[in-house]
C-alpha cells in the first residue's frame, strides 16, 4: 500500500472554500428543512427549531453519496465514527462524542422505525440488516434523547426512518474483489392502504489472503423487509411489518505492525479466520388512533427472534419483545406526551438463559411562546436482570434509574436560531458486564450516569445551512473493560467536551459541498484501577479531530462528480488507558470519487473508494492491528426507477 501522508490537503482546501465562498453566488436550489422525529411515534420539529443538537440526512443525500451500505454512509457523511468490530464487516462499532470505538455503541440508542436495535449483551447494533435503499431519513440526536429512549442514550440517538413510496426502483452493481450487489425497493400508496417492499442481496469475495484452512474473508447477506399500513377510517392507522436478515461472513485476524506495513492483506502466520452466521426475524404491529380533542394514541409492538453462531465458539439464540405505548395531547402551542415502554430480552446459551428487562415511564412536553420553544421531560426506568442456569440457583437483581431533559430554542431572525439543552442520561450494564463467567454477580460495576450541556446555533439561507454546537459532559461510572485484569468495571469520574460543525453550501450553480467536523476531548479524571495510572489520561480510541467532506459538481443537467474525504486524527490504541503503548492508533484517511449519469428513468454510476490506496486499521494494542479499508476498490452499476 502507498502511504499518502498529505491526503488532508483536500480537507484543508475545502475549509478555505467554505469560509471564503462569496455570499452573492447563484443558487441552484434551496436547502430543505427536514422535520426531525426522535422516534417514529414522537412529535415532529423542523431541525432548526429543535431544542437539542441534531444532524439530518435525507434520501436525496444518501442517493448522491455513492455509498452501498448504511455503515459506509454513516462513516463517510456523518459525525458518527464507524469501524468493523475486530474486522467483522457486518458487525461494526459506532462512536459519537468521545465514548471510544470499543464501547461507544453501547452509549448510542439506534432505532429503526421506532424499534430499538440495541442488544442485551456487548454485541453492537446490526446495521448491516438495514438496506440503504430502504431509508428515507437518518436523524442523529446528540446529547439528548434519554427521556424518549432511556437506557443507553448517553451520547444520543440515531433514528432511522424507512421510505413509504409509490413506485419502484431496481439497482444492480458489481466491482472489485468479487463484489455483487442488488437492491429492490417498491411501494404502492392508495386511499386505504400503503404497501412497501425492499430487498437486498450482497456478495463479496473478501480482501485478505486465504488462511491455513483455505478460507477467505468472504461474506454474503440477504435482507428483506415488508411493511403494510391500513387506513380503514380517517382517524385510524393500522400497521404491520416483517423483516428477515441472513448474514454469513468470515473475517480476518489481527496482524503485527511489521505485517501490516508489509502487506495488510496477508494472513497472520498459522492463523485461521473467524466465521459468523447470523439470522434475524422481526415482526411488528402498531396503530395510531385520533381520539379527538387533540388527543391521539400510539401503540407499537415488536418481536425479534435471532441467532448468532461463531465458528469454533458456539452460539446463542435471542428473543426480544418490546412494546411502546404513548398518549399525545396537542392543542395550539402546547404538546404533552405520556408514554410507557417495555423491553424483554433473553439470550439462550448452551446451559443457561440470561435476561435483561427494561420498563420505563416518561412524560415530556413542549410549549411555543412567540419565537421561543420550551421543552422538558422526565423518565423513570427499572432494569431487571436474571441468570437462569440449567443446574443451580437463579440470580436476580435490578436498578432504578432516572433521566430528565430541559431545552429551549429561540429564533433570532428568519435565518438564525439558537438553542440550549441540559440533560441527565444513564446506561445500565449489559448482561455480559453484569454477570461474571460462571454465573456470579459482577460486584465491581454500577450504572453509568452523565449530565450534558449543549449550546448551539443554526444559520440557514437559500444557499447555506450552518449548524454549530458546543457541549460538555460530566460522567460518573463510565462503563469499560479493564484491559489488564479483563474486568468489566467503571471509570469513577470522566469528562467529555467539544465542538461540532455542520455546513452545507451551494457554492455555485454547479458546485455543492458539505462539511462535518468534530473536535472532541475525552479525559479520565479519576479511576482506581491501574493504581492511578489512568488518572488524567485521554480515553483511548477517541480521535480529537474528525472531518467528513463531500463536494458534488454538476457537469451537466444529467451527470455529476462527487468527491468525498474522511479523516480522523491519530489517537491512543483501544486498550491504552494509561496512554503508554509504543504504537498508537494511526490517523484514518480515505478519499473516494464517484460519477453518476442520468438517462430518463435510469442512472449509471461508478465509484472508486480509497482512491489513493491508503492502508487503515484498528489498533487494539501493540502488534494487534485489524486491517480495514486498506486497499483501493471500485464498482459500477445501474439503477432504474419505475
Amino acid at each position: 500500500m502507498k502511504p499518502f501522508s498529505s491526503s488532508s490537503w483536500l480537507a484543508s482546501a475545502a475549509l478555505g472554500v467554505f469560509a471564503l465562498a462569496p455570499l452573492t453566488q447563484a443558487v441552484a436550489q434551496a436547502f430543505s428543512l427536514e422535520p426531525i422525529v426522535v422516534t417514529a411515534s414522537r412529535s415532529e420539529l423542523l431541525d432548526t427549531e429543535a431544542p437539542f443538537a441534531t444532524e439530518i440526512h435525507t434520501w436525496q443525500d444518501i442517493q448522491r453519496s455513492g455509498a452501498t451500505t448504511l455503515y459506509d454512509y454513516l462513516d463517510r457523511h456523518t459525525s458518527v465514527t464507524v469501524m468493523p468490530s475486530y474486522g467483522n464487516p457486518f458487525s461494526q462499532l459506532l462512536d459519537m462524542r468521545g465514548f471510544g470505538i470499543g464501547d461507544g455503541h453501547q452509549n448510542i440508542v439506534v432505532t429503526l422505525d421506532g424499534r430499538r436495535m440495541n442488544n442485551v449483551d456487548m454485541a453492537p447494533q446490526l446495521l448491516g440488516s438495514v438496506p440503504l435503499s430502504s431509508i428515507e431519513r437518518i436523524e442523529i440526536v446528540k446529547g439528548s434523547g434519554s427521556v424518549a429512549q432511556g437506557d443507553g442514550a448517553m451520547a444520543g440517538v440515531i433514528n432511522i426512518v424507512t421510505r413509504q413510496r409509490d413506485g419502484a426502483s431496481l439497482s444492480v452493481a458489481a466491482g472489485s474483489h468479487g463484489l455483487k450487489l442488488a437492491n429492490l425497493s417498491a411501494g404502492l400508496v392508495r386511499e386505504y392502504f400503503a404497501l412497501s417492499v425492499s430487498g437486498e442481496v450482497h456478495r463479496h469475495d473478501g480482501f485478505r489472503e486465504k488462511d491455513i484452512s483455505g478460507s477467505k474473508d468472504q461474506s454474503s447477506a440477504d435482507n428483506l423487509q415488508v411493511q403494510l399500513r391500513l387506513f380503514p377510517v380517517e382517524e385510524v392507522e393500522l400497521r404491520a411489518g416483517k423483516t428477515r436478515s441472513w448474514i454469513d461472513t468470515t473475517y480476518g485476524n489481527s496482524l503485527t505492525l511489521k505485517e501490516f506495513r508489509d502487506d495488510p492483506s496477508q494472513n497472520r502466520a498459522g492463523g485461521t479466520y473467524t466465521g459468523q452466521q447470523f439470522e434475524s426475524h422481526v415482526t411488528s404491529f402498531g396503530s395510531t388512533v385520533d381520539l379527538g380533542y387533540g388527543l391521539s394514541l400510539i401503540a407499537d409492538h415488536f418481536i425479534e427472534d435471532k441467532s448468532s453462531v461463531y465458528t469454533g465458539f458456539g452460539g446463542s439464540d435471542y428473543d426480544y419483545r418490546s412494546t411502546d405505548v404513548a398518549i399525545k395531547h396537542q392543542k395550539n402551542e402546547l404538546l404533552l406526551m405520556l408514554g410507557w415502554q417495555g423491553f424483554e430480552g433473553v439470550r439462550e446459551g448452551s446451559d443457561n438463559e440470561t435476561s435483561k428487562d427494561n420498563t420505563g415511564v416518561y412524560l415530556q412536553g413542549q410549549y411555543r411562546w412567540l419565537d421561543t420553544l420550551f421543552a422538558a421531560g422526565v423518565r423513570k426506568e427499572k432494569v431487571a436482570y436474571e441468570y437462569r442456569p440449567e443446574t443451580g440457583p437463579s440470580l436476580k437483581d435490578d436498578h432504578k434509574l432516572t433521566a430528565w431533559d430541559l431545552g429551549v430554542n429561540h429564533r433570532l431572525s428568519q435565518e438564525v436560531t439558537v438553542f440550549g439543552n441540559l440533560s441527565q442520561s444513564f446506561q445500565a450494564p449489559d448482561i455480559d458486564r453484569f454477570f461474571n463467567w460462571g454465573g456470579t454477580f459482577n460486584e465491581f460495576i454500577e450504572p453509568a450516569r452523565v449530565r450534558s450541556v449543549n449550546l448551539g446555533f443554526s444559520h440557514v439561507t437559500a444557499y447555506n445551512k450552518l449548524k454549530v454546537t458546543v457541549f460538555h459532559m460530566d460522567l460518573e461510572n463510565e462503563i469499560y473493560l479493564e484491559p489488564i485484569t479483563f474486568a468489566n468495571t467503571n471509570i469513577d469520574e470522566s469528562i467529555k467536551y467539544g465542538l461540532e460543525l455542520q455546513n452545507q453550501l451551494q457554492m455555485t450553480e454547479q458546485l455543492r459541498g458539505s462539511l462535518n467536523y468534530a473536535w472532541v476531548r475525552a479525559v479520565i479524571l479519576n479511576e482506581n484501577e491501574g493504581d492511578g495510572a489512568y488518572n488524567g489520561k485521554d480515553l483511548p480510541g477517541v480521535s480529537e479531530h474528525s472531518i467528513s467532506l463531500a463536494l458534488d459538481y454538476a457537469i451537466t443537467d444529467q451527470s455529476s462528480l462527487t468527491l468525498t474525504q474522511v479523516w480522523r486524527s491519530e489517537t491512543w490504541a483501544a486498550n491504552d488507558f494509561a496512554n503508554e503503548f509504543d504504537q498508537k492508533q494511526q490517523a484514518y484517511r480515505m478519499i473516494n470519487l464517484g460519477y453518476r449519469h442520468r438517462l430518463d428513468q435510469m442512472e449509471l454510476f461508478a465509484q472508486v473508494d480509497n482512491l489513493f490506496d491508503q492502508a487503515n486499521g484498528i489498533w487494539i494494542r501493540d502488534d494487534v492491528i485489524y486491517p480495514v479499508n486498506f486497499t483501493r476498490t471500485w464498482r459500477v452499476g445501474v439503477r432504474a426507477d419505475f
